[in-house]
C-alpha cells in the first residue's frame, strides 16, 4: 500500500486486515443536524477497525478566536490524538466520510499531510462506495493499541495567513480559489457566516466541480480543468479557501489527484477573513 491521495473501495477491500493499515471515519454533518450526528452514525456502523475523528473536537480547535469557524487544531493535541488512535509515521492511513470526502475526510487527510505523513489517502466515494462494493460494517469499537504522540509538527509553510492574502490582493486574479458553491461566493445567500460575499479577486471553483457521481473525476479530466484556470501560473502559486477551511482541503485533494502539487490553504478562509471588518468584501460574479 502506498496511497497518498485517493484509494478506491475495491483496493481497500483487498487490504483490510493489513497490520499497517489504519482507518479513520471523519463523517460530519454541517447543517441542520445535531453536532454529534457524525459520531452517532459511526456508532451505528463503520468500517471494521475504524476510529472516529470529530471535525469540531479532533480536527479543529474551536477555542481560537479570529481564525474562522474551524481553526487548525493544536498540533500537540492532534499528535497526541493520533497516538491514541494507534497511528504512527509508518502506517498507511485511509480516511473516509459518508460520501465525497468533503465532510470531513479531506480535512483529516490534509492535517496528516501537514505533519509530513506520506501514506494517507481518502476513500474515493466514501462509505457509499464501500457499501456499493459489498464492504463489511460493524458497530463494535476497535481494539486500539495506543502509541506515543505522533512525532512531528505542522509544516505551516503549507498554509497561508490572512496577511499574506491581503498582501496579494493587487495581483491579477487566478491565484486564489474559493471552493464554496456559486451562490454563496456571489453573496446571494449565506446560511452560515454573518457576512456574504468573497475575497476580491478570488476565483470561484466549487469543490463539487471535481466530482462525478460522488467520486473524483479522473486525474486527466481534473488536470485539464485546473490547468485552464491556472493559465500561466504554477499550481504552487495557488491559494485555496472556502467557508471555514474544510472543503478547501477537498479542492487541494483534487489538485493532488491531478498531479498539480504545491497549492496551499488559507485555513481561516471566508469566516476568518470577515472577522476583521477592515478587510474588503466583494459580491457578484
Amino acid at each position: 500500500m502506498n496511497w497518498t491521495a485517493l484509494v478506491d473501495a475495491q483496493a481497500l477491500l483487498a487490504a483490510i486486515g493489513a497490520p499497517d493499515l489504519r482507518l479513520v471515519d471523519a463523517r460530519f454533518v454541517m447543517l441542520n443536524a445535531a453536532p454529534d450526528a457524525g459520531r452517532q452514525a459511526y456508532a451505528q456502523g463503520h468500517l471494521p477497525g475504524a476510529v472516529y475523528a470529530d471535525l469540531n473536537l479532533d480536527l479543529s480547535d474551536l477555542s481560537k478566536i479570529g481564525e474562522g469557524r474551524h481553526p487548525l487544531p493544536d498540533e500537540t493535541a492532534f499528535a497526541r490524538r493520533l497516538g491514541e488512535w494507534g497511528i504512527t509515521p509508518a502506517d498507511q492511513v485511509v480516511v473516509y466520510d459518508a460520501g465525497d470526502g468533503s465532510m470531513a475526510a479531506a480535512r483529516a487527510w490534509w492535517l496528516l499531510k501537514l505533519l509530513g505523513h506520506q501514506r494517507v489517502a481518502v476513500l474515493d466515494g466514501g462509505l457509499a462506495a464501500w457499501r456499493a462494493a459489498g464492504g463489511a460494517e460493524t458497530d463494535a469499537l476497535p481494539d486500539i493499541a495506543p502509541t506515543p504522540a505522533y512525532p512531528a509538527r505542522f509544516d505551516m509553510r503549507q498554509c497561508v495567513s490572512a496577511d499574506e492574502v491581503v498582501a496579494r490582493l493587487g495581483e491579477d486574479s487566478g491565484w486564489l480559489f474559493d471552493a464554496r458553491a456559486g451562490e454563496r461566493f456571489r453573496g446571494e445567500v449565506e446560511p452560515i457566516d454573518p457576512i456574504a460575499g468573497h475575497v476580491p479577486g478570488a476565483v470561484n471553483l466549487p469543490f463539487a466541480q471535481a466530482l462525478r457521481d460522488g467520486r473524483f473525476a479522473s486525474a486527466s479530466e481534473l488536470r485539464s480543468l485546473l490547468s485552464s484556470l491556472l493559465g500561466d501560473r504554477q499550481s504552487s502559486d495557488s491559494v485555496l479557501m472556502c467557508g471555514s477551511g474544510v472543503t478547501a482541503c477537498h479542492l487541494l485533494l483534487a489538485f493532488e489527484h491531478a498531479g498539480l502539487h504545491g497549492a496551499r490553504i488559507y485555513p481561516g478562509s471566508w469566516s476568518g477573513w470577515i472577522s476583521d471588518p477592515a478587510r474588503p468584501v466583494a459580491r457578484g460574479a
